[in-house]
């Protein structure tokens, strides 16, 4: 393990936190093996759903040449337990996402620092992680947790005082709610497993109203993930 740029107690700020980029790397990081068999995929880990500590699923949004060739390097990963995928768009896929004891989960880690995680990227076979952290400790914390899994783990910048927000686009409460409750409910499914109006009871709105978070909340997920380096 590497890391250039160091711990010790951030000074000032006023308590803003820091935005690092880590790149990282190990054959048992969740997907790694995935993404080595199909080279044509990048892969962004869902933030809202990712970095949930607790969560027994995960989503990502997947671009690749061959989706045949991405869910059959998804079948021979054994750091995937299950996968499923969820709805499919213009150039893409969203995936939910079960995986093994063998994987090693790097963004539930930043989430028990208390930090976000605001862009995670595969790089070949390994990974670009955009985090916040509330200071150097926090971020020592990931160096040592990357050092007790024999992760290689490398600080290729810091920006020191920056925001949880800088960069990112986030789903307001209710979007996220109603895309949460829309994807348990069978919405993304085809043939799909509930009308919007079902989502609509679910969610104890109107129709219409539960039509629109699901645009918005799906547009910024694109706009987040996608449409980023477009």
């Amino acid at each position: 393990m590497t890391e250039s740029g160091g711990g010790g107690e951030g000074e000032g700020g006023g308590g803003s936190g820091l935005t690092a980029v880590l790149a990282v790397e190990h054959p048992d990081l969740a997907l790694t093996e995935t993404a080595a068999r199909d080279r044509s995929a990048t892969i962004h880990p869902v933030r809202e759903a990712g970095t949930d500590a607790e969560s027994g699923h995960h989503h990502v949004v997947v671009r690749s040449d061959s989706f045949e060739r991405f869910d059959a390097a998804l079948s021979a990963d054994p750091t995937v337990a299950d996968f499923d995928p969820v709805t499919a768009f213009d150039g893409g896929r969203l995936y939910r996402v079960a995986y093994t004891d063998r994987a090693i989960l790097f963004s539930p880690e930043i989430t028990r620092a208390n930090g976000l995680a605001l862009d995670i990227e595969n790089d070949g076979t390994g990974w670009t992680m955009t985090v916040w952290v509330p200071d150097r400790n926090r971020l020592a914390r990931l160096f040592a947790f990357a050092d007790a899994h024999g992760v290689d783990i490398r600080l290729r910048r810091v920006n020191d005082y920056a925001g949880p927000v800088e960069g990112a686009v986030d789903l307001t409460a209710a979007q996220r709610e109603a895309l949460l409750t829309a994807l348990e409910a069978g919405y993304f499914e085809e043939p799909r497993e509930a009308t919007l109006a079902d989502v609509a009871t679910e969610l104890d709105i109107t129709q219409p109203a539960a039509g629109g978070l699901l645009r918005r909340g799906i547009k910024r997920l694109l706009i987040a993930t996608v449409a980023r380096d477009d």
